[in-house]
């Protein structure tokens, strides 16, 4: 997930964040070094691997980014409902066991009037793509813990009542069962 191709894809998303920011997925921390300091309030770090929250302590320190670290995955995020301005979500979605669950959560910790940013591969709209994506997706959620190749993300944004807007996609370069690309925003409805 830091091959170049993605990484712009990350500046072009995670900048767009203001005020008090849920980051879903936190990881390792990639996002970091794109958050506006002058836009972000507080950061709230969401992901349930402690291993790669250890990496992303070291780079919230380097970008000078204060995070609150919470270890749980995303189906019961325990904040306040309408407590966040933006929700930050990159190359997450994909390996979400129970997603729908995940927005929804997602959906009542965001404000009325905020905004989730997002940037996801999934399911493709070549049909030759889709259907490799489909036959290889059981294997390659073992492999590759969890992730699905297959998941079309603004129906899935939608129906967890959110609105999307702004949809763009493309595919970045590389094995396109893998690098079909959706960002843009989403608003509670």
């Amino acid at each position: 997930m830091r091959v170049r191709p993605v990484m712009r894809q990350r500046a072009k998303i995670v900048p767009l964040a203001s005020g008090r920011v849920l980051e879903i997925g936190i990881g390792s921390g990639l996002n970091l070094a794109f958050y506006d300091k002058t836009k972000v309030d507080r950061v709230i770090g969401l992901d349930p691997s402690p291993e790669l929250q250890v990496m992303a302590r070291k780079r919230a320190a380097e970008a000078g980014i204060d995070v609150d670290w919470v270890t749980l995955s995303s189906e019961v995020i325990p904040l306040d409902d309408a407590s966040v301005d933006s929700i930050v979500v990159t190359y997450t979605l994909c390996s979400i066991p129970d997603v729908h669950s995940a927005l929804l959560e997602m959906r009542r910790v965001l404000k009325s009037d905020g905004v989730m940013h997002y940037c996801e591969h999934g399911l493709a709209p070549d049909k030759s793509v889709r259907t490799w994506q489909n036959r290889l997706n059981p294997l390659w959620k073992v492999i590759s813990v969890g992730c699905n190749l297959n998941r079309e993300i603004p129906a899935l944004l939608e129906n967890a009542g959110f609105r999307t807007n702004d949809v763009q996609t493309m595919y970045l370069p590389g094995w396109r069962v893998v690098t079909f690309n959706y960002w843009g925003s989403a608003t509670p409805v």
